[in-house]
């Protein structure tokens, strides 16, 4: 319990500190946007070729972290331009202008007439490194600022803060897939409105997603999408009453996962099921929807070898409720590239609510449905 309050009084303030932080830009307020458009995964990095030759290797060990589902894929890659091709290219979704803060080359000029001498004060004292603006010149778009007093320090820095950096650019990534996926239309809101009356939570259910299992004894529910062919997706959620925050750690959420798995996702002749691969799964500490939860990343196998894909994890206590909940998706996909499919189970699991998160309004109508 001690740990959970550690970090989430870090959490605190390290959004205090960046609410204080303003900025400025030279940007049209009037004019209407429209939505940033490119590939997902690219960001666009404006910088002077030289001072990106220095800062490369920083920036690809941030956003070019390599995930394993089980084939090498890399969170972003990055395209280099020159600033004064800036203009083609502010309708993309992820920019990073980058130079330290008194750099005389042309991108480090422009870095200086984006910001305000107070900023730019932070940035020299290495009190700020990195500066955000939202749908600056295009909605749903990230440009982001990375500045230093020097080259020395804005590579340390980079390394010192890739966990935020790279959250940045995925939170975004993520809102933009929740937009894409949502759709009223196509949403199961039957077996939303069963969860909410007979569990207390609600997550968002797609259409094409059928519940394989809802064992309310064992607390454990299970959609399944395409069972059976070449693109197979998997969502389970299970929960714990009267449970113990001192239940989060790695080793009892690597026995809970493989317990569920062995008893529920089997071959169709019962002979073989699901287990964690221990080579490549990683746990964090994150913040999932306010909450501190343990993330795991992992593949996992068929227990004699015949089947795989990738997973991700969330593990968290409620103390409303007292708790555990385990949120997990499965990808089985093996022609495919998974890294897309992964992050789309994911967006899912992050529309998880427990009743208490839900306004009456909202609660009435979703009851309606049964």
């Amino acid at each position: 319990m001690k740990r959970i309050e550690l970090w989430l009084r870090k959490i605190k303030l390290g959004f205090i500190f960046a609410i204080l932080v303003t900025f400025s830009f030279a940007t049209s307020c009037g004019d209407a946007k429209k939505p940033a458009i490119g590939q997902e995964d690219e960001i666009i990095v404006f910088a002077d070729s030289l001072e990106f030759y220095e800062l490369e290797n920083s920036l690809l060990t941030v956003f070019g972290k390599i995930i394993y589902t089980p084939q090498p894929e890399n969170l972003f890659f990055l395209t280099r331009k020159n600033i004064n091709e800036i203009d083609k290219y502010k309708n993309r979704k992820n920019l990073i202008l980058i130079s330290p803060i008194n750099s005389i080359t042309d991108a480090g000029e422009y870095i200086n007439a984006m910001l305000n001498k107070d900023v730019k004060k932070l940035i020299e004292d290495d009190s700020v490194t990195v500066v955000n603006k939202r749908d600056l010149w295009a909605n749903n778009q990230l440009v982001m600022i990375l500045s230093s007093g020097s080259m020395d320090k804005l590579k340390k820095n980079i390394i010192n803060q890739h966990e935020n950096l790279l959250h940045y650019f995925q939170k975004i990534s993520n809102e933009r897939l929740y937009s894409s996926l949502y759709n009223e239309r196509y949403e199961q809101k039957d077996i939303e409105a069963k969860f909410l009356n007979e569990y207390g939570w609600i997550l968002y259910v797609q259409s094409d997603f059928y519940l394989s299992i809802n064992n309310s004894k064992e607390k454990f529910v299970w959609l399944r999408r395409s069972p059976g062919t070449d693109m197979e997706r998997w969502i389970f959620v299970h929960w714990i009453d009267n449970a113990s925050p001192e239940m989060l750690n790695s080793d009892t959420l690597y026995s809970i996962r493989n317990k569920l798995t062995q008893k529920y996702f089997r071959t169709s002749n019962d002979s073989n099921y699901v287990e964690i691969i221990d080579d490549y799964k990683s746990t964090t500490e994150v913040n999932f929807l306010n909450r501190y939860a343990l993330m795991t990343q992992g593949l996992w196998r068929m227990n004699d070898g015949s089947m795989g894909g990738p997973f991700v994890n969330y593990t968290f206590y409620d103390q409303p409720t007292k708790r555990i909940y385990m949120l997990d998706g499965s990808i089985y996909a093996p022609k495919y590239y998974k890294k897309k499919l992964i992050q789309q189970v994911d967006v899912i699991l992050q529309s998880f609510l427990t009743e208490r998160e839900i306004s009456p309004d909202r609660k009435e109508n979703i009851l309606e449905e049964l």
